[in-house]
């Protein structure tokens, strides 16, 4: 579980988050959305310690991250895996060396140990005998699902997904969706995604914290969502005509 209590970050004067607070729990899609610009970025920056906020709190089942030491921080950060946007794959290495990076910088298996555990990523997300291929010759959805082999090589305790559907056509979004929520159901991983895409809101939002203008102005689930009562995240999730029009229906 993450907690995260009165988290206030600004920029040259510029507050850009203002006291947000949350609980991202294990086992559930945690999904963050927003307008561009409206913070949600910037807050998971400050979730995962590439900001440090002005004030406010950040637990890691119940560990005081911020105010944290070295080693400690270290050890958090060992569990924390993330799916950046896009994949980020490494071009020049193969489908397998991606995979097995996490583990050669921060762990001390033996190469047999982490051939093992690579070959079981993927094939949990459906890639198995691909190691061999360069990120160049395999589709854009493939390079999602190695990316996400990548982020729970070491057995990610929390997983960190930035727009993990950007760039994909709607049927492999589909997929990626389904896959997520069912590697966090799975291992009973606490996974926070930042998404525009409402079909994933709609299918895996078990949690759903909405920000505007750097303020939390809803939280709920995709159940709750078409009937929050708050015009900002209608005007967000209705700018859709057929989103509107589920809404009609439902």
């Amino acid at each position: 579980m993450i907690e995260i209590s009165n988290i206030c970050k600004s920029f040259e004067g510029k507050t850009v988050i203002k006291n947000i607070s949350s609980r991202f729990e294990p086992g559930k899609t945690n999904l963050i959305i927003g307008a561009s610009g409206s913070g949600k970025s910037v807050l998971v920056k400050n979730i995962v310690g590439l900001f440090q906020p002005d004030s406010g709190d950040i637990l890691y089942d119940g560990r005081d991250f911020i105010n944290a030491d070295r080693d400690t921080k270290t050890e958090i950060r060992r569990e924390i895996g993330m799916l950046f946007q896009g994949g980020a794959l490494f071009d020049s290495m193969n489908v397998e060396r991606n995979v097995k990076f996490p583990l050669d910088v921060l762990t001390r298996m033996s190469e047999e140990e982490k051939l093992d555990r690579v070959n079981f990523c993927l094939k949990r997300v459906k890639l198995e005998n691909t190691n061999k291929r360069m990120p160049s010759e395999i589709s854009g959805g493939m390079q999602k699902r190695v990316g996400i082999a990548r982020a729970i090589v070491n057995n990610s305790k929390y997983l960190f997904c930035d727009e993990p559907n950007s760039g994909l056509d709607p049927q492999t979004s589909i997929q990626i969706d389904r896959l997520l929520q069912e590697i966090t159901d799975e291992y009973n991983i606490t996974t926070i995604i930042v998404t525009h895409d409402m079909n994933s809101v709609m299918e895996i939002g078990e949690y759903i914290l909405f920000i505007c203008n750097s303020h939390k102005l809803w939280e709920g689930n995709n159940e709750d969502i078409i009937h929050s009562g708050v015009q900002e995240l209608d005007d967000f999730v209705f700018a859709n005509n057929m989103m509107r029009r589920f809404r009609e229906l439902s």
